[in-house]
């Protein structure tokens, strides 16, 4: 199948789309239990039982009218098949609320690998839509490593320290706001660092 390019609303429906349908399914059955093959289920296991085949059509169908996906697409949708999984399987939600953890820690920890072989793995993903100089790619690709340890090390002080409420809410809104931040206060190195297009003679 060959690569197709998607328009970017119907590419920010299905990226968004599936964690917005939990967050609406979550506050609708949150307060419900459910007794399913006769084990009971609150309703925050529901909402992930019903997440998990979402995330999955969406990246599904991106693959469908792409004709690709890039790593992070498919580790995100593993990692949610796996600790979405373990949190229904063992009826325990906090595998659930670790997976944000291990996506950022995984994330982070490749472009810090890929830094310590002085080479921007950011780069490989995002010089198409965003092209700098090498030296700009390396500033933002440690910037962003960090970023993502920090979005780690928040997801765990929230889902050990707060409510399930105020996870879900971090979860839909914050991380999305948190990421949406970043990039708008790296419009200085990106401008800095921005390749200049060749001018005609």
């Amino acid at each position: 199948m060959t690569e197709k390019k998607l328009n970017p609303f119907v590419k920010l429906g299905l990226e968004i789309g599936p964690i917005v349908l939990f967050f609406i399914g979550y506050g609708r059955i949150k307060d419900q239990i459910f007794t399913i093959g006769g084990a009971e289920y609150n309703g925050f296991i529901v909402a992930t039982a019903l997440f998990i085949p979402l995330i999955l059509a969406s990246t599904g169908l991106v693959w469908w009218l792409t004709g690709k996906l890039s790593k992070m697409q498919v580790m995100t949708a593993i990692l949610v098949v796996v600790f979405g999984g373990l949190s229904v399987w063992l009826n325990d939600e906090r595998f659930f609320k670790m997976k944000p953890t291990m996506i950022y820690l995984l994330f982070g920890g490749m472009l810090a690998f890929g830094l310590m072989r002085g080479q921007s793995y950011l780069r490989l993903v995002m010089e198409e839509v965003m092209p700098l100089q090498q030296a700009g790619w390396m500033i933002l690709t440690k910037r962003l490593a960090a970023f993502f340890f920090a979005l780690a090390v928040t997801n765990e002080v929230i889902w050990r320290t707060m409510s399930t409420d105020a996870w879900v809410n971090f979860k839909t809104f914050g991380l999305t706001a948190a990421v949406f931040v970043f990039f708008m206060t790296q419009g200085k190195l990106m401008q800095a660092y921005a390749v200049e297009e060749p001018t005609e003679s």
